[in-house]
């Protein structure tokens, strides 16, 4: 069994521009005679690796923990693409993945710098995705992200952002991305793995 760490480590992730970065607090530390070490920290749902909520840009949308765990974890389907995602590319990454398993074009993880389109998004919303994972901080145009989140959101598809797929080939897996258990929150981050399966 090969396993695959597909997410940033925390304190020196990326983070969105204008979001608040991570920051740690050392509140006790054996060396000075403290008891035990301990360290808290604060950061903004969705630094790192995250996973976005329909909440996020829905009022009325469900939140990381209404949906079903089964969105974050699952078969997958790793397609490399660079620059912009169109209409015609989606059609054959979603035509790829039913070839090679059913389960795994529900969902998508973009490996290099794409970026989703509004036509993209809509024929991945079509396709009958439950998760689209990419490697960027924001799913779609990062100047002109809200489009393309409410194209994707509205079907509660997750979006699963800033991951790491330089080191992983492309194909099937079975992706663990379950986020922290926190209750009405928008997003939050989560330790996404992948692990190799046999075809």
């Amino acid at each position: 069994m090969k396993l695959y760490d597909i997410s940033q480590e925390v304190m020196g992730c990326n983070v969105y521009p204008g979001d608040p970065a991570p920051k740690a607090e050392v509140l006790q530390r054996t060396e000075r005679g403290d008891v035990c070490n301990l360290t808290a920290f604060s950061m903004c749902a969705h630094n790192g690796t995250h996973v976005d909520a329909p909440f996020h840009f829905y009022g009325d949308g469900k939140t990381v923990g209404e949906l079903p765990l089964e969105h974050y974890i699952g078969p997958a389907y790793v397609a490399p693409h660079e620059g912009e995602l169109t209409r015609v590319d989606a059609e054959k990454i979603l035509a790829d993945a039913e070839a090679k398993n059913h389960e795994a074009k529900k969902r998508i993880l973009l490996k290099g710098r794409a970026v989703v389109t509004l036509e993209a998004a809509e024929v991945f919303f079509s396709g009958g995705l439950v998760l689209l994972g990419v490697e960027s901080q924001t799913v779609g145009p990062e100047d002109a992200p809200m489009a393309v989140h409410l194209a994707l959101l509205k079907g509660d598809i997750v979006l699963l952002e800033g991951v790491r797929l330089s080191h992983v080939p492309s194909g099937v897996y079975l992706l663990h991305a379950a986020p922290l258990h926190l209750a009405g929150f928008d997003g939050a981050p989560c330790r996404a793995t992948l692990m190799e399966v046999k075809s």
